[in-house]
């Protein structure tokens, strides 16, 4: 699959097919360690362990060990603006010329005075993108060039933002805030945050949002900015539903540290000891891992989302997620690098429920104990993992953009495909619930009453740094800790079809927020309103909306991109002469059906809209146009004479075959 759904919450993006290496490049060996490096007088970034640098003639480069991706820093000098600078960069590499697909800005933060993204258009079956960051300062540009394979690039996403993130001009400094005292949030202070928010709404095309801000213990706002449906009038407010998708994850995590305090469980048990029919796509690997380890994303298994996705249903058994994974092989070794995957987390709350009641089906098992240990003894009345009860209640109602950049409400049916692997983020949960967890996070496993939830060794234990996930930040047990600014920050995301949420800690401040919202777009409040709550404890620079303006222009910019690429409308689909009936093993059946004038490509519960797309190689493909998958693609072609579409995701490649 070409396209990333975008639920699907990546690292970052990544570059194309790696260009040869030039001939001032040597063979050095591999970092030992992360290592600074400095380009020239202008710029500076950290090179990751594992990673080979060569230096040359005004850039470095940066290759990964599988020797087919690779990040060059470049000083550009002066140059005309960003498309000519992104163009530079690109022959700078000697990488093959492509057509440049869209030129998005970034907000100009970190001491550039001005910074964009180019992507250049490769034909999907490469199997690989090609990205080119630019930045300016003063009248200097400095261009990162992202070079390589799609599934390097997935694998070591983290490693690519540790790199990216960490580039700034040379000397500068960032904001330290480690002295400082948190400003107490007033009724002033929480304005400045909630019409931030209520900005933001607007200049993102989203609905509404739940918001919830904590500090010394007590919840001191929640509330809700906007509305619950996407052209309605009903306000959102403390109590509102939203699915908190991977925000789960961490509460999932507190069920097992409760566990442990009761000592029905070890953190560095192996898992095959307390659920037998754990089975990992290696044997090897499977007796290996012990329950800490189901969800540090550090065990080597990559996503694996379209078959849980596209090839189950939301009354598929919650043990299927054992199923899947004994089909799931690992791509980097243990502990190497930082590798999100969903059938992991979803196991470790099921096998967490079976050791709470093991007479129980795994579902239910699951479900009882989330209740009886976290949900109930938090006060958790708002969450629920029953669609037909949240749904019934105060509840928002999810939405995206469309095609044209109109944001347009979407169906469940995404969303309702989580079911089976709920404990990696099947929740509904309100600002008011999700703060009340917040509070726990932030008292180290206290109640605000006092009383003593789970100790603060386990409690704490869910925040040891496993691997690295980005600069500064690492991955715990379903939650992230990060330091920046001076400031550390404990947290987790959840990404499904319209809705993205987040909460934060601040545990120096005593602080907590916490955000969800009702559209696809929301993510791209998140990070801005942590920026936001750091600007206003701290008489920090502004910088948060800048970072709002910027992520609407490059929406809008990325969009318009995506509408030049299609060939709309039945004539240009009839002339690809479609089969009825496609079929992968792994993710069943793919239809493409024509009724009433229009054509449909239906996979799994999924109805759809669709466009042809004139890749650069002249092969063609197929890409959906409605706004639940848009953008999901398959590549038309054939094998041993039979028509096939072949769809991919970061790491796995999916063949349907013409019946």
């Amino acid at each position: 699959m070409g396209a990333t759904l975008r639920w699907m919450a990546a690292p970052m993006a990544i570059g194309a097919a790696l260009a040869a290496v030039p001939s001032w490049a040597e063979a050095p060996k591999p970092l030992t360690a992360d290592v600074a490096q400095a380009l020239g007088d202008v710029a500076a970034f950290t090179a990751v362990h594992d990673w080979t640098v060569t230096a040359g003639p005004d850039l470095i480069r940066v290759s990964a060990p599988e020797g087919d991706l690779a990040v060059t820093v470049i000083d550009l000098g002066r140059v005309a603006d960003a498309r000519a600078a992104a163009t530079l960069a690109l022959a700078r590499t000697g990488a093959k010329p492509r057509p440049l697909e869209v030129l998005a800005p970034r907000a100009p933060i970190d001491g550039w005075d001005e910074r964009a993204v180019a992507d250049f258009t490769v034909p999907p079956g490469e199997h690989a993108v090609l990205e080119v960051t630019v930045l300016r300062r003063g009248d200097r540009w400095v261009a990162l060039v992202l070079d390589g394979s799609q599934a390097t690039g997935e694998k070591r996403g983290a490693a690519l933002g540790q790199m990216t993130s960490s580039l700034r001009p040379k000397g500068f400094a960032r904001e330290d805030f480690s002295a400082a005292t948190a400003h107490k949030l007033t009724p002033e202070r929480v304005k400045a945050l909630t019409d931030f928010v209520a900005d933001a709404l607007v200049k993102l095309q989203v609905p509404g949002a739940g918001i919830a801000l904590i500090q010394d213990g007590k919840i001191v706002w929640e509330g809700g900015v906007g509305v619950k449906a996407l052209g309605g009038t009903a306000p959102v407010g403390a109590h509102t539903r939203f699915m908190i998708a991977s925000n789960t994850k961490g509460m999932s995590t507190l069920l097992l540290a409760r566990l442990v305090d009761e000592g029905k469980l070890r953190w560095d048990q192996p898992v095959t000891q307390v659920y037998p029919g754990f089975r990992l796509g290696s044997a090897e690997i499977t007796g290996k891992v012990v329950m800490r380890q189901l969800v540090c994303a550090c065990t080597g298994l990559p996503r694996k989302d379209m078959e849980w996705l596209f090839a189950t249903r939301p009354d598929t058994p919650a043990s299927d997620t054992f199923v899947q994974l004994a089909a799931t092989a690992p791509t980097s070794k243990f502990g190497e690098v930082f590798q999100y995957n969903n059938l992991m987390a979803s196991a470790a709350g099921y096998v967490g429920g079976h050791i709470a009641y093991p007479a129980l089906e795994l579902g239910a098992a699951y479900d009882k104990a989330m209740q009886t240990r976290v949900f109930g003894p938090l006060g958790m009345t708002d969450t629920t993992f029953d669609f037909t009860v949240a749904l019934a209640a105060d509840h928002a109602d999810p939405s995206a953009l469309a095609l044209d950049g109109k944001p347009v409400p979407l169906a469940q049916t995404l969303n309702r495909q989580i079911a089976p692997f709920r404990p990696a983020g099947g929740a509904w949960s309100s600002a008011h619930d999700v703060a009340r967890y917040v509070q726990l996070e932030l008292g180290e496993g206290q109640l605000p009453d006092g009383t003593r939830l789970v100790s603060a060794a386990n409690l704490l234990e869910r925040r040891r740094k496993n691997v690295p996930a980005g600069e500064d930040t690492f991955y715990g047990m379903g939650l992230e800790v990060r330091h920046r600014y001076g400031v550390d920050v404990v947290f987790h995301g959840g990404s499904l079809a319209g809705y993205k949420s987040n909460w934060f800690a601040l545990p120096g401040a005593r602080t907590g927020l916490v955000v969800l919202t009702n559209s696809d777009e929301g993510g791209n409040l998140l990070d801005p309103l942590l920026r936001r709550l750091i600007e206003v404890l701290y008489d920090g620079r502004p910088e948060a909306a800048a970072r709002v303006a910027a992520a609407a222009q490059s929406t809008q910019a990325e969009m318009a991109a995506l509408r030049t690429k299609l060939s709309l409308g039945e004539d240009a689909i009839a002339m690809q002469n479609l089969a009825a009936n496609y079929r992968n093993a792994s993710l069943g059946r793919l239809e493409i059906v024509r009724e009433n004038g229009v054509s449909t490509v239906r996979i799994g519960g999924f109805v759809e809209p669709f466009a042809i797309q004139h890749n650069p190689d002249k092969t063609d493909s197929v890409v959906v146009t409605g706004a639940d998958l848009l953008g999901v693609d398959a590549l038309i072609g054939q094998v041993d004479g039979k028509r096939t579409l072949t769809m991919r995701d970061g790491q796995h490649v999916y063949v349907f075959t013409a019946d």
